[in-house]
C-alpha cells in the first residue's frame, strides 16, 4: 500500500502549520510550496480539502495565509488518511472486475482486515505526536529559514 500524494501532500500542510503557531503572521500557500517543492496548483486543492475538513483556517487578502484550525492533540493521522485517502476499506476493485474468484475469495476479507488493521494503527497518533521531537524542531527552523531568507529546506540535511 502506499498513500496518495494528495495525503502525503495533506499531512505535511498540517504539520508545519502544527508547529507555525506562533509566528506573528500566517503561513502562505507559497511559502509550503516552496520548502516541499510542491507545485502551487496541486498544493491549492490539498488546502482547500484541509479548510473544507474544518482543519485548516485559510484567510484571504494581503494578510491571509493559514492557521491550522484543529486541536493537533486530538486529531488523529487516522482521521486525516481516512479523509484524505477516501474511507473505503477495500485495497482491490473486486465488484469492477470479472474475477473467477469474485464470490468464493477469501482474500478481499483479509486485505479488508489489514486496511482496518492500517487504521487502527494510525488512530493511536496525533498531528502534535506526528509534530514532536526532533521532526518539530525541523519545522521551526524551516519557519526560521523562511523569515530569515535563507534557501527552502528542500532536500538539506
Amino acid at each position: 500500500m502506499r498513500l496518495t500524494r494528495f495525503s502525503d501532500i495533506g499531512l505535511r500542510v498540517l504539520m508545519y502549520l502544527e508547529r507555525a503557531g506562533e509566528r506573528p503572521h500566517p503561513v502562505t500557500v507559497a511559502e509550503i510550496g516552496a520548502q516541499f517543492d510542491i507545485p502551487l496548483n496541486h498544493l491549492v486543492k490539498v488546502v482547500g480539502q484541509l479548510a473544507k475538513l474544518g482543519w485548516v483556517k485559510a484567510t484571504r487578502g494581503r494578510n491571509g495565509g493559514l492557521r491550522l484550525a484543529a486541536d493537533p492533540a486530538t486529531l488523529t493521522i487516522g482521521q486525516v488518511l481516512r479523509k484524505l485517502e477516501g474511507e473505503e476499506d477495500e485495497l482491490v476493485d473486486c465488484e469492477g472486475t470479472r474475477c473467477a474468484l469474485k464470490f468464493d475469495c477469501q482474500l478481499r476479507g483479509m486485505l479488508r482486515a489489514g486496511m482496518r488493521a492500517f487504521y487502527e494503527a494510525m488512530d493511536r497518533y496525533t498531528l502534535a505526536q506526528a509534530t514532536a521531537g526532533a521532526t518539530g524542531e525541523k519545522v521551526i527552523q524551516m519557519h526560521r529559514m523562511f523569515w530569515s531568507g535563507a534557501p527552502a529546506a528542500v532536500g538539506k540535511e
